[in-house]
């Protein structure tokens, strides 16, 4: 009942109340009330949406003050000394990699500008699961890195917190903790049931209540503590879990929280009670495998047990009992189900229930700061780590899933001192292991390699979601992650239970992802599962391999190293059983995934190189070697294979898996260690076995024979050659790559990093890409790390960025040293993967073939290379890969080189000299560049021999008679006589002896016999093979091993193979000579004394014949008779006797490659022509334009062209007049343009605003003047008046611009339609008139017909004229009045009147309706005349704003003005201006004022002082009949100027001072009466002043105002230099009028002397005048009537206005026609600061922070790109702002990625960046987070872009944006 009455009552009040009760010594009957209104106010029954309770919950923990200030009262008690602020994904944070001590440490943007860590390496990234910021915690981070903020401990001087103030929390929230769990309870349905949606419907209601909790975190430390105490307090739970006894809803509330509970084991209770039945199929590996070792790793179980299993698993193969394993396991808590102790277990077990929603995931890590927290949450984390991995492979939305669980185990376990704490109290380690293997046993199959049908093995599905969706993945993370913490590492090492688990889990991807050979036909799908197979390879198997490798550093830890080779070897040994290996790989499979082989390889790398163990101490006996050998051994014979297209009907995807086996992230953990782990086994082995093994896998043994033809049986003949070249390039890999076998680190980085730069210049981060690098994040060389800069600095020249103006934007490059190429170039290891002396001296091919993804990039290199050599002199031919000396074997791997010193491989090379020298088919020139490379590696390495005697050489030998010995020095010079082939019948060697017929001849024939030399590779392998067995197993039976490999015979049986003997007498050192001799093409190309002679030096680079001479040379300085027998061969010059069949084609192959030499000098030569040729058609297209179109531009450019304008059209081909009815016309782009409108009287351009106080005021701008000035005319004056008297077009006028090519109109229509039919993708709609021009290809939408007739209107039209200019004046007054003769209706005239459609449909109707009564022929008068006027001031600008410059420029070049004038003039034909009100007549001649009229005119004209003169000039010239003569042209610019002076006066005399005023006045009349007053400046203005004073409306009476604009005396200087600026912006049109118009040319000036200039150009000034500074500008006036009279009428026009306001008269009078250069915004020069600021900003219109914000470059404006919320009628921002602002053309810049967009019309591009990091490059999307700085160079080109209009010519990939953007 007294809950029911508190209800009612004020909550405030009641809270008062109860906190005064609770404060009393007695509160036990508060403390009662208080929980008997809970127990009301927290009804789980009622709805979670209803918010009263929530409210008193806020009520009674405030306890009487209102919430928000109780909020700033507890903050203020906040003792943390952490920042702990949790973001989630998305959001930006820091990562400085120089103060962190973990590698996930990361900071919010505050605490990191609040830090110091400049020079630091760090990035900005955004989060992609959400983390938490680590300032202040010195267990991840070092103090120094501490922002202000966090460096104090602030927690040691906050006072202490009164008892009181959170008592009222400690009772309420643990109540209110109870209600959410009964919610979560209530509302879980089990996912089988229930829909997604169910749950996210409970979570919604409850959206108020998790987010209180997370208010309630963050008031700081003391609110943290109280409820950490909640949060733990086992008794609290206790009692409120279960819930009383008597109530109902309690009871079922707790039942339902048991039944979720059932299931959250690692083994369901079902599976459990089925037990030994059930009986999972899954392909097994058996007892023997992961089960027995599960079962050895259970305590105290007996041996019985695992030889039970053993038995088990004999009878059921192929069965796996998964229930067996999962509890034989070491921690029975796993699989148990779980119990809850306090609110946070539970807590936590419904936010996995619920699937990590967001809010709940934050609550839980806002807690973090508190320590005590920390712990206990870990530790509950950890407990339920099982149930948190099984609840997600089940997930439907595993991503999001995986992020929020790595959001918050990140948190956890970087901190290395809780990570030991949970490994050592919780068995972290055993608990992930197990949950690992559990979680791969769910998607286990058969394993298919080698014996398919009788095979034990099992290995991991790559096709089942859990791979291919990367599920396993935080799981794995968290493993690496606390594997990089040192004492946790060494549990594990030391752990060997958990070892035998780890391994067992590492061999279910022992060979993954089979691949078989199809061999039929193409396969019908490609299977993408390679990726999968790759990423868990990497990701579960060598990442946590090279993060135990990282504490197996030195010495002390060898033993961890014995371990993991020990089981290593254990589990390969279960695996070669469980696969039933013998000694043959099985035919036409490979796998790419050895894990196992490859842990094995890295730790015996490590434990040889860092903690100096003895290489034969770790390795198993030969037999296991032998088969360890053989699967990486596959691998590189199957890369031969794929490359050799013997895959290709296994699709795409194979190339796909050899590419990635030697990608840079993937290559060391994959090929290095294999190449690693045989290079071991060649060094222990028997080389002879090892050679022979090679030449088998890779299938070339039966090529290898002395006779000229042979069968193969596994290889096409087109295959043979890459597989020979493929296995002798293998060999060479194999002897001389050092990467594993006594490199440094630092020499490692550095061939890597020249074998990169090699093959091409890269840029600074695709090299930190490239360089292979530990995958684990603490290795050794962090890319960044010192190490690598400066070593980069010492093999790179940084090139940077260039830009050519239209070319790409390039970014800098770091490019390989001249010496590199010389010294380091190592063209293997670039197989397996550049500055000056980078070339030079470390251009290292073998590791170039190494490391390149692509063979195309081995090219590149090598073409890089050559280029080198010829440019620096050193060699010019076609050079070979150089030879590169190898640092020295590490002493274990010596046994390497006998590789090089044994019979079988001399054999071959002998074989293949003698092939080569012979044209058998199938050599190469690289097959005999890799058996130079061996002859070389094996003269370089040789061996030591301390074993005088041989060992005795046993008959059955067979080969051994071939060499004496297996020194190759020795056997370089040995001769063999006879040979014995086995050769197919058809082959010529068979015919060429018949049979002996004497008995002489028999016996000599049988001596040859015995002597000749037979070989086989296959026999010797087994013989050595079956040797190496009877070794190890002589003490066992004797086993038989059946011959896996019988010969398979081919259908269709080939010829018969019969046995000839050859007679060779060669030896390997003759075969080298003659090869000389054959690749020089001189008979005696050595001669017997060469070696006397010789220079070494030159030998390091050069082509076959350079290395040939380097062989022998180094042969005879080793050994004296090898130098003899050169000389002896050298000294028989006679030519060497091939067989007959062969002369002829030595012949031919001579021949054949003069004829190639000869090709290639055509080819190049044409090349040549062919680049010089497109150069000067661009050098025409672009700039000068062909000289008929010039002169079309340039209308009478000369006197005497007085026949018609030739004209040639660029789609037929023919040149013609352009005729009335087949008219020509320009190639135009119409666009339309604000540029103009965009300029400011202010020469700098504006700041980009970076904080909230700064503003951009566009009231400044041209536009904005221009449109308030006609606004202001339009409320005074008649409207017409008004529309004749300014321009328009600042904003939104048509710019028109040709590439000056022309073509026929009918052409061009035809042109069209096949543009309409042609299905291609164009970057441009045909259906808006868009084409590109077909000569040249530039972006243009429409054709500008041209005026049929001369190209200038004969000399009459401009000889000059004597007339008086009063003549002309009347002369120009009649020509106004006559109309000029209508158009015709012609083909000419309908084009015409398309254009001018075309013009208006151009730019948006606001921008040309001004009138009040739109549609008016005003109206669109006022339109036409001003596209001319636009066209004309764009010119101008695009001419650096004035005319200095003279002559052409780009911009003229791009000018179509004159037949744009024409097309205009044309139009205008058809409004005539009303005499009565025709300007002219005010101009010329005093007219009697006519008061009578004033009455009926409701307004009055604009007056002569107001209008805008250059729109006059234009105005007449347009109207006026054209042809015009110049004269008249003269006499309206002569008339006009005396109008501009007089405006110029007036507005100059209004910036005076009234003191100023009337001394100027004064003084000019006193000079009234001069003989020159009416050319005098100080006489006119005295008059305009005395005259405009008349009103008072036009000067302001004394105020302080004026005299503060004029704090400056004005001198007649500066009166006169005020009044020049004036009217040059006239003059200037007006010249570029005239250069137009009659071809004038334009003279280039000093700046000062500009304006006398254009005055003698207009014909102002007598031409006699020269040029200079001096000139007065009143000397320019030319009166014809009296000039005080006609300034009095202008003044009075302006002075009879009575409504006009002092400010409005002044803003019309002192109008300023100056205007500096358009200008983009001025950005600053660090990027993170518009970031900062621009990326959290809300925009403006929905005010919301958009999701990808855009930055108007133009204005400033900030807008959402793509943003649905500032959507209007269907159009997106960023589109709306680029037409309102820029008539359809916008700049932006994409906050969030730092690149430019461009919006033109429907289309936009992506543009590049205007900002670059420290190395030059962009950094789109801020992917790499590095600091960007601005790069003026590219910033002008863009602004450049934008003035000059040509974005759509220079950007090539445009799209359409469809408003989206």
């Amino acid at each position: 009942m007294m809950a029911a009455s508190l209800l009612r009552r004020d909550k405030k009040a009641t809270a008062a109340h109860f906190k005064a009760d609770l404060n009393r010594t007695d509160n036990s009957s508060g403390v009662r009330q208080l929980q008997e209104l809970l127990d009301v106010v927290l009804n789980p029954e009622k709805p979670a949406a209803d918010t009263e309770a929530l409210d008193w919950c806020k009520c009674l923990i405030a306890g009487g003050e209102g919430f928000e200030e109780f909020c700033v009262t507890v903050r203020s008690y906040d003792n943390a000394t952490l920042c702990g602020l949790v973001w989630t994904a998305n959001f930006v944070a820091y990562r400085c990699r120089t103060c962190g001590i973990s590698p996930c440490m990361s900071l919010c943007a505050e605490c990191f500008n609040n830090g110091d860590h400049t020079g630091h390496d760090f990035n900005m990234f955004r989060s992609q699961a959400g983390g938490a910021c680590d300032c202040g915690d010195s267990n991840v981070m070092r103090d120094s890195g501490f922002c202000r903020r966090h460096r104090l401990k602030t927690g040691e001087n906050v006072p202490s917190i009164p008892q009181d103030l959170l008592l009222m929390s400690e009772i309420v929230l643990p109540r209110f903790i109870q209600c959410i769990i009964q919610y979560l309870r209530d509302g879980y349905v089990e996912p089988d049931t229930s829909t997604d949606r169910d749950l996210q419907k409970v979570l919604q209601q409850l959206e108020p209540q998790i987010s209180f909790l997370e208010e309630l975190t963050k008031m700081g430390g003391a609110m943290r503590t109280v409820l950490t105490k909640i949060l733990t307090n086992l008794q609290t739970f206790k009692e409120l879990s279960m819930g009383q006894e008597e109530n109902l809803y309690a009871k079922k509330n707790y039942d339902k929280y048991l039944s979720a509970l059932k299931n959250s084991g690692l083994v369901s209770v079902e599976e459990k009670a089925q037990g030994a039945t059930a009986d999972v199929t899954v392909g097994a590996e058996g007892g023997a495998g992961a089960m027995a070792l599960l079962g050895s790793a259970a305590p105290g179980s007996p041996d019985e047990s695992i030889k039970e299993d053993d038995q088990d698993a004999g009878q059921s193969v192929g069965q796996r009992k998964r229930v067996k394993l999962s509890s034989s396991t070491k921690d029975p808590r796993i699989i148990e189900s779980l119990k809850h102790k306090c609110f946070l277990e539970e807590l936590l077990f419904w936010t996995i229930k619920y699937e990590f929603p967001q809010k709940m995931v934050t609550f839980l890590l806002n807690m973090l700061p508190d320590q005590d927290y920390k712990i206990n949450f870990t530790k509950t984390f950890v407990q339920h780590y099982a149930f948190i991995m099984k609840t997600l492979m089940k997930s439907h939305e595993s991503d999001t899933m995986s992020n929020r669980i790595v959001h918050i185990s990140v948190q956890l376990f970087s901190n290395e001192e809780l990570a030991r704490h949970m490994t050592e109290e919780c068995h972290l380690l055993d608990i992930m292991v197990t949950v690992l293997l559990y979680m791969m046993e769910s998607c286990l199959i058969k394993s298919e390699l080698q014996d398919e049908e009788s095979s034990r093995h099992v290995v991991v599905n790559c096709s089942e979601a859990l791979l291919k969706n990367n599920t396993y993945w935080p799981l794995v993370s968290d493993f690496i992650n606390i594997l990089s913490h040192q004492s946790v590492a060494k549990k594990f090492l030391e752990d060997q239970s958990l070892l035998m688990l780890w391994m067992s889990f590492v061999s279910f991807f022992q060979g993954m992802n089979l691949n078989k050979r199809e061999l039929n036909e193409h396969v019908e799908f490609e299977s993408q599962t390679y990726y999968a197979a790759f990423a868990a390879e990497l990701e579960a198997c060598a990442q946590p391999m090279w993060g135990l490798l990282t504490h197996c550093k030195v010495k002390e830890t060898q033993e961890y190293t014995k371990t993991v080779v020990r089981y290593c070897l254990e589990t390969l040994q279960i695996w070669f059983d469980a696969i039933g290996f013998i000694d043959e790989p099985a035919l036409n499979q490979v796998t790419f995934h050895l894990p196992l082989h490859r842990y094995y390889a890295m730790f015996l790398s490590k434990a040889i190189k860092c903690q100096g163990l003895d290489l034969d101490s770790l390795l198993p006996d030969q037999e296991m070697l032998m088969k360890i050998m053989v699967h990486p051994l596959q691998i590189q014979a199957c890369l031969s294979e794929i490359h050799s297209n013997m895959w290709v009907r296994n699709g795409l995807q194979i190339k796909g898996q050899a590419m990635t086996y030697v990608q840079s992230h993937f290559c060391n953990s994959m090929i290095d260690p294999d190449i690693y782990l045989l290079q071991v086994c060649a060094s222990r082995l028997d080389p002879d076995y090892f050679i022979s093994s090679v030449f088998e896998r890779f299938k070339v043994v039966d090529l290898l024979t002395m006779a000229s033809q042979h069968q193969n049986a596994v290889l096409d003949s087109e295959q043979e050659r890459p597989m020979l070249e493929g296995a002798l390039t293998f060999l060479v890999i194999l002897t001389s790559l050092r990467i594993h076998l006594g490199m440094t680190d630092d020499e490692i980085l550095r061939s890597e990093m020249v074998s990169q730069l090699c093959m091409n210049d890269r840029t600074h981060s695709a090299l930190l890409d490239l360089i292979p690098e530990n995958p684990n994040p603490k290795s050794g060389i962090v890319p960044g790390s010192c190490s690598f800069e400066e070593m980069l600095s010492g093999v790179a020249d940084f090139k940077a960025p260039v830009f050519e103006p239209g070319g790409s934007m390039q970014q800098g490059m770091y490019t390989p040293k001249a010496e590199v190429w010389e010294n380091e170039f190592d063209p293997i290891m670039v197989i397996l993967s550049h500055l000056a002396e980078v070339w030079e001296n470390e251009f290292d091919p073998i590791m170039v073939i190494l490391r390149t993804v692509y063979r195309r990039d081995v090219q590149s290199a090598m073409d890089r290379y050559s280029a080198f050599l010829k440019q620096s002199g050193i060699h010019t031919g076609n050079p070979w890969p150089p030879y590169k000396e190898r640092t020295p074997l590490h002493p274990c791997y010596k046994g390497l080189i006998k590789l090089l010193h044994c019979k079988t491989l001399h054999i071959v090379i002998f074989t293949l000299l003698y092939k080569i020298w012979m044209d058998h088919q199938n050599m190469s020139e690289h097959v005999l560049c890799m058996v130079l490379y061996l002859i070389e590696l094996g003269l370089d390495n040789q061996v030591q021999d301390n074993k005088g005697d041989e060992e005795p050489c046993i008959e059955e030998h067979c080969h051994d008679s071939w060499f004496p010995g297996t020194n190759l020095l020795s056997n370089l010079h040995h001769v063999i006589n006879f040979v014995r082939v086995r050769v197919p019948e058809t082959a010529p060697e068979v015919k060429r002896e018949a049979p002996p017929s004497t008995s002489t001849e028999a016996s000599s024939y049988g001596q040859n016999l015995r002597e000749a030399q037979m070989f086989s590779l296959v026999a010797e392998r087994r013989r050595k093979f079956q040797e190496i067995i009877n070794r190890s197993n002589s003490e066992a039976t004797q086993v038989i091993r059946p011959k896996s490999s019988t010969r398979w015979v081919p259908p269709g049986t080939p010829p018969q193979l019969v046995t000839e003997i050859l007679e060779i007498r060669e030896s390997m050192l003759s075969l080298l000579i003659k090869l000389h001799q054959k690749m020089s093409s001189r008979q005696n190309s050595l001669s017997a004394s060469w070696l006397e002679d010789m220079d070494t030096s030159r030998h390091a680079h050069g082509d076959g014949i350079t290395a040939i001479e380097r062989i022998l040379t180094k042969a005879a300085t080793r050994s004296c008779q090898i130098k003899r027998s050169i000389q002896d061969i050298c000294g028989k010059v006679c030519p060497p006797v091939p067989p007959k069949k062969s002369s002829p084609s030595d012949k031919k192959t001579m021949d054949k490659e003069e004829r190639r030499q000869r090709a290639r000098e055509r080819q190049q030569k044409l090349l040549a022509e062919f680049a010089s040729r497109q150069k000067s058609f661009m050098e025409t297209a672009m700039d000068v334009e062909s000289p008929d179109t010039e002169a079309a531009m340039d209308v009478g450019a000369s006197e005497v062209m007085e026949s018609e304008v030739l004209y040639e059209c660029v789609i037929c081909g023919q040149s013609g007049p352009s005729t009335e009815d087949r008219p020509i016309g320009l190639v135009v782009l119409l666009q339309a343009s604000s540029v103009l409108g965009h300029r400011c009287k202010n020469k700098e351009a504006k700041d980009l605003p970076t904080t909230d106080e700064e503003h951009i005021y566009p009231a400044d701008t041209c536009g904005v003047a221009h449109d308030v000035r006609l606004t202001l005319m339009q409320r005074f004056f008649k409207d017409s008046s008004c529309l004749q008297s300014v321009s328009i077009g600042w904003d939104g006028g048509v710019y028109v611009q040709t590439c000056g090519h022309t073509l026929h109109i009918d052409c061009h229509k035809s042109y069209m339609e096949s543009l309409r039919n042609d299905q291609v993708l164009q970057g441009f709609s045909v259906d808006k008139g868009e084409f590109t021009c077909p000569l040249c290809r530039q972006f243009a939408n429409s054709v500008l017909p041209c005026r049929p007739g001369r190209g200038t209107e004969g000399g009459a039209w401009h000889a000059p004229t004597n007339k008086k200019t009063g003549v002309l004046v009347k002369e120009v007054e009649d020509l106004q009045e006559r109309l000029g003769p209508f158009p015709t209706e012609s083909n000419l005239s309908k084009e015409m009147e398309l254009v001018i459609k075309d013009i208006k449909n151009t730019t948006q109707k606001k921008y040309m309706d001004y009138g009040r009564n739109p549609g008016s022929p005003d109206n669109d008068f006022l339109f036409m005349y001003s596209v001319a006027r636009t066209n004309l001031e764009l010119e101008l600008v695009h001419r650096g704003g004035n005319l200095c410059s003279g002559g052409a420029s780009a911009a003229a070049k791009r000018s179509c003005l004159n037949q744009l004038f024409h097309v205009l003039a044309m139009h205008m034909r058809l409004y005539s201006i009303d005499s009565a009100y025709n300007p002219w007549t005010k101009l010329t001649q005093i007219t009697q004022s006519k008061e009578a009229d004033s009455f009926d005119e409701e307004r009055p004209e604009v007056p002569m002082l107001f209008r805008d003169v250059p729109s006059l000039l234009i105005i007449f010239v347009l109207t006026m009949p054209q042809p015009l003569r110049k004269e008249h042209f003269t006499c309206v610019v002569r008339m006009l100027f005396n109008l501009q002076f007089t405006q110029a006066l007036a507005a100059l005399s209004a910036k005076f001072s009234p003191e100023e005023r009337q001394a100027w006045s004064t003084s000019g009349a006193l000079k009234k009466n001069a003989a020159n007053a009416e050319k005098s400046f100080e006489v006119l203005l005295s008059h305009a002043t005395s005259e405009l004073s008349k009103n008072k409306s036009i000067y302001k009476v004394n105020t302080e105002e004026t005299s503060m604009l004029s704090s400056s005396v004005w001198s007649p200087q500066s009166i006169e230099f005020s009044l020049q600026q004036f009217c040059l912006p006239f003059l200037r049109l007006s010249c570029l009028l005239q250069h137009h118009l009659y071809g004038d040319n334009l003279t280039g000036c000093l700046e000062e002397e500009e304006f006398s200039c254009l005055a003698v150009c207009l014909g102002l000034l007598p031409s006699t005048t020269q040029p200079s500074n001096t000139v007065q500008s009143a000397s320019c006036l030319e009166w014809t009537v009296s000039a005080f009279e006609l300034v009095s009428q202008w003044c009075a026009e302006v002075t009879g206005l009575s409504q006009l306001q002092y400010e409005q008269s002044s803003t019309l009078v002192v109008q300023d026609p100056q205007w500096a250069a358009p200008r983009l915004l001025h950005l600053p020069d660090n990027y993170n600061i518009i970031f900062q600021y621009y990326h959290r900003k809300a925009c403006t219109s929905c005010k919301k922070v958009p999701k990808d914000p855009a930055l108007c470059l133009v204005c400033g404006a900030f807008v959402c790109l793509k943003g649905v919320c500032c959507k209007q009628q269907g159009i997106c921002e960023c589109v709306l702002h680029s037409q309102h602002c820029g008539a359809a053309t916008g700049i932006f810049l994409l906050i969030n990625a730092s690149v430019i967009i461009i919006i033109r019309g429907h289309r936009f591009c992506l543009w590049g960046s205007v900002y670059l990091d420290a190395h030059g490059e962009e950094d789109r999307d801020l992917r790499r987070g590095k600091p960007l700085f601005l790069c003026e160079e590219r910033y002008r080109v863009l602004e450049q872009q934008w003035v000059s209009h040509t974005f759509d010519h220079i950007n090539k990939r445009w799209g359409p944006h469809y408003n989206g953007l």
